[in-house]
């Protein structure tokens, strides 16, 4: 699993705080296989906030 940055303009956030920032670098850092299981434990639950969001609206 590949981590895509967006480019600056890309989807309204033009920047990360010092904290993202962080967790990103420390990410990138991890061995492959943690890595691919931290984004897909991450994507599960950014997917399910966003359904449990257009539910509740």
């Amino acid at each position: 699993m590949t981590l895509r940055v967006r480019q600056l303009g890309e989807g309204g956030k033009t920047g990360f705080d010092k904290q993202t920032l962080k967790l990103i670098d420390e990410i990138e850092e991890l061995e492959p296989s943690i890595k691919d299981k931290l984004l897909f434990l991450a994507n599960a639950i950014i997917r399910d906030a966003k359904t449990g969001k257009a539910y509740a609206g």
